[in-house]
């Protein structure tokens, strides 16, 4: 239900809460500035037109707003090149590209943050569907934060060495951009032709660099998450080196074919503005959730990360302990949501996950997550993972709903 006549009590807790986050809204204010800037940079060297906004159809030969979206991308990445296509339905779809693309028969792919998010577990090792075990490619995986030397022979036996910024379905800390470089310039000590490839969903513009811009060889995101700013209705993108998303531009398309073709339908100008406003855009979502952070830690509950913790990707994670809690946090974010806030969240067998899943994104994009959203695996410790919010206030509002309904 959303019921914003809010107990005098909660109210006070939430002013409280809101002064405890002021410096680090400093913080996430300062980032945006920066990354808005060399967003900003992007679109100007790479001389974006109002041209480059018109749709092709059909095979899409010649499409300058394709080639453009593409530099602009690479440009804010600070890499060689970039892939960003309106058909990458996800970004689970946009990794398993990657993985293809690069990997063949006989390649180790070795994780070195822990198993990877739950949707990716079916393209690696599932025993039907074409998965990458079915193509004879291996699959290991290391403990987050293990000692890489203690693992040399697998490390310097790998083909991929994947990394997964975000927590996923885990109360791991995310990684920094730092701790990332820290970790590639290992794994390049050990294995100078791994291919360092990393899931960089709900990481994009939370600091003010990228994993490509600390030595990863590829990135991976998707375009509902945080570089398509609320704008963007679909898509995702991979960037890095020229040769490796060569590769992975004919396994989306053909060889031969690789990024030369493909029609934009007139998605190029929603992508190209979701990316413009994504910096500020992050910002707000990233404060929502330090705001939530502070809020539920001063109701006593446990919180992943802390409102005075370094932001270095979107969700915050919230142990609330109870199927009952965690079930009433969900129908209070759809409540507080512009669409289909009448809906009623439910737990359910979703495709790609090993428990039933409860979510609530009452979203102008089905699933989009920079958009205020709640999701959950029902298990223990019955966490929920809080992520996105357009602009503050309405995120504000969204928070406020929760903590009413388990107040």
């Amino acid at each position: 239900m959303f019921n914003l006549n809010l107990s005098p009590e909660l109210l006070k807790i939430a002013e409280k809460a809101e002064k405890l986050c002021a410096e680090s809204f400093m913080r996430v204010d300062e980032t945006a500035f920066k990354n808005s800037e060399k967003v900003l940079r992007a679109f100007v060297d790479n001389k974006i037109s109002s041209s480059h906004f018109n749709p092709t159809d059909g095979y899409g030969y010649n499409d300058m707003g394709r080639e453009k979206a593409d530099m602009v991308f690479a440009s804010v990445f600070g890499c060689e090149s970039a892939i960003v296509r309106h058909n990458f339905i996800s970004g689970t779809h946009a990794i398993s590209t990657a993985l293809f693309g690069v990997l063949r028969p006989g390649d180790l792919m070795l994780s070195l943050t822990g198993s990877p998010y739950d949707t990716l577990k079916g393209v690696i090792y599932a025993d039907k569907g074409g998965s990458l075990k079915e193509f004879g490619i291996k699959y290991k995986e290391l403990p987050f934060g293990s000692e890489l030397s203690e693992h040399y022979d697998l490390i310097k036996s790998c083909k991929v060495a994947y990394i997964q910024r975000s927590r996923g379905y885990t109360l791991r800390d995310s990684l920094s951009i730092e701790e990332t470089k820290k970790l590639i310039k290992r794994i390049r000590e050990i294995n100078k032709n791994a291919v360092i490839t990393v899931d960089n969903c709900y990481g994009e513009f939370c600091e003010t660099e990228e994993p490509t811009e600390a030595g990863a060889d590829l990135i991976i995101g998707s375009l509902i998450k945080n570089p398509g700013g609320g704008i963007a209705r679909t898509g995702g993108y991979i960037a890095g080196r020229k040769d490796y998303v060569e590769l992975c531009a004919d396994r989306l398309s053909a060889v031969g074919i690789g990024m030369e073709a493909g029609c934009t339908l007139g998605f190029t100008r929603e992508i190209l503005l979701g990316l413009f406003l994504a910096p500020e855009i992050t910002a707000n979502a990233l404060k929502v959730g330090i705001f939530a952070s502070a809020l539920f830690e001063l109701l006593g509950y446990e919180v992943f990360p802390r409102y005075d913790e370094k932001r270095v990707d979107l969700p915050t994670a919230i142990k609330l302990g109870s199927r009952e809690k965690l079930i009433a946090f969900c129908k209070a974010v759809q409540a507080a949501s512009p669409i289909d806030s009448f809906a009623v969240p439910e737990p359910w067998a979703m495709p790609g996950y090993d428990n039933d899943i409860i979510m609530a994104a009452g979203a102008f994009t089905m699933g989009s997550s920079i958009e205020l959203s709640a999701d959950a695996p029902l298990r223990e410790p019955y966490a929920v993972w809080l992520q996105g919010g357009l602009t503050y206030p309405v995120g504000k509002i969204g928070v406020l709903n929760t903590a009413q309904s388990i107040f």
